[in-house]
């Protein structure tokens, strides 16, 4: 049990003789009395400082947790978005490939039926070549023939053709 001012002041000690000067006793246990009020208040008041302060450390703590969740949480969105560009931008990348290769291939079709077609029209005018030109020649074998006979022979070489 702590002692307090008022125990201070009521206690009473006995008298022998020879004792000590009531007096001097008295204005001691006043003194004492007057500096343990004051380290009283003073102690009240530090600890009314230090609720104070724990309450302000607390309510620090509170935020700092706060903060801590809000960064942890906005790190793991950063790194989902993150995560999701990446696929993303990979899909895109299927896609352009897959697009590049459709093109290329429908170039090249395009390319080979083209060749295709040129080697058609090469060997069509090869046949139109040789045609002409036995008719030419037939036209100028004619024109050095003179007589019925050419025009019989003009008619066999028509069927020749």
């Amino acid at each position: 049990m702590s002692l307090t001012p008022l125990d201070i002041h009521n206690k009473e000690f006995g008298r022998r003789i020879r004792g000590y000067d009531e007096d001097e006793v008295n204005e001691f246990l006043d003194q004492v009395i007057k500096d343990y009020e004051s380290v009283i208040r003073e102690n009240k008041e530090l600890h009314n400082q230090m609720f104070t302060l724990q309450e302000r450390l607390d309510h620090f703590v509170n935020i700092e947790e706060s903060l801590s969740k809000t960064i942890i949480v906005a790190q793991e969105a950063a790194d989902d978005v993150k995560s999701n560009a990446k696929k993303e931008s990979q899909l895109i990348l299927k896609e352009a490939e897959k697009n590049a290769d459709r093109i290329i291939n429908e170039a090249l079709s395009k390319s080979r039926k083209i060749a295709m077609e040129i080697e058609e029209l090469k060997k069509q005018a090869s046949i139109y070549r040789t045609r002409f030109r036995t008719l030419v020649e037939a036209q100028l074998e004619l024109l050095s023939m003179d007589g019925w006979d050419t025009l019989e022979s003009r008619d066999e070489i028509r069927e020749a053709l």
